[in-house]
C-alpha cells in the first residue's frame, strides 16, 4: 500500500512546481509530445512564476522516502492576464498533476479534497480548471468533485466547480 501525507507548499518546492506544469499537458494519442520549453512560454509559465503570491494555495504530495509526487495548486488571474481555465478575477484556476508512476493510485483525490477544504475555510465559494476532454480520466475525477463543463476554449474544457458543494 502506498503512504503518503499532504503537506502545503513552500518556496522550496517551486522547481517541483515547474515539473508538475510539465507533468499536467496532455499530449493526445498521436500528438508529439511537448519539449520542455513549452512550459517558459508566458501563457503556461504564469501558473508557476511569482509562486507565494497573495491568494496562492496549493499542497504537494510526499511519498514515504520524502520524494515529492504530485502537487496541486489554486492561483487567482486578472481578466488581461487570464489562465486556460478563468472564468471571473474572483474565482481561482486549479493545476494539479502526479509523477506518471504514482497515477491511479487515489493522489488526485487527496489533493483535491485539501484543497477544497482549505479553499471553503479561506471562503472562496468556486474554482475553476481547463482540462482536455480527451484526458477522460482528469475529466471524470473533477466530475466527481461537481465540476461542470462552462465552455470550451480551443481543444479544452473550462470546468467550474462549487467548493462547498
Amino acid at each position: 500500500m502506498l503512504t503518503y501525507s499532504i503537506r502545503p507548499i513552500n518556496e522550496e518546492d517551486v522547481p517541483f512546481l515547474w515539473e508538475m506544469l510539465f507533468e499536467s499537458l496532455h499530449v493526445r494519442d498521436g500528438q508529439e509530445p511537448f519539449g520542455r520549453e513549452v512550459i517558459r512560454e508566458p501563457s503556461l509559465a504564469k501558473y508557476v512564476e511569482g509562486w507565494g503570491r497573495e491568494g496562492d494555495l496549493g499542497y504537494i504530495a510526499v511519498n514515504s522516502e520524502g520524494q515529492s509526487i504530485g502537487s496541486i495548486t489554486s492561483r487567482f488571474y486578472k481578466e488581461q492576464n487570464q489562465g486556460f481555465g478563468f472564468i471571473r478575477h474572483d474565482i481561482p484556476e486549479l493545476g494539479m498533476a502526479i509523477i506518471p508512476e504514482y497515477r491511479g493510485k487515489g493522489i488526485g483525490t487527496a489533493l483535491l479534497s485539501r484543497l477544497f477544504e482549505e479553499l471553503a475555510l479561506a471562503g472562496i465559494k468556486q474554482v475553476s480548471l481547463s482540462v482536455d476532454p480527451t484526458n477522460r480520466t482528469a475529466v471524470k475525477l473533477y466530475r466527481r468533485f461537481g465540476f461542470v463543463e462552462a465552455c470550451m476554449v480551443d481543444t479544452s474544457i473550462t470546468m467550474v466547480a462549487y467548493v462547498n458543494g
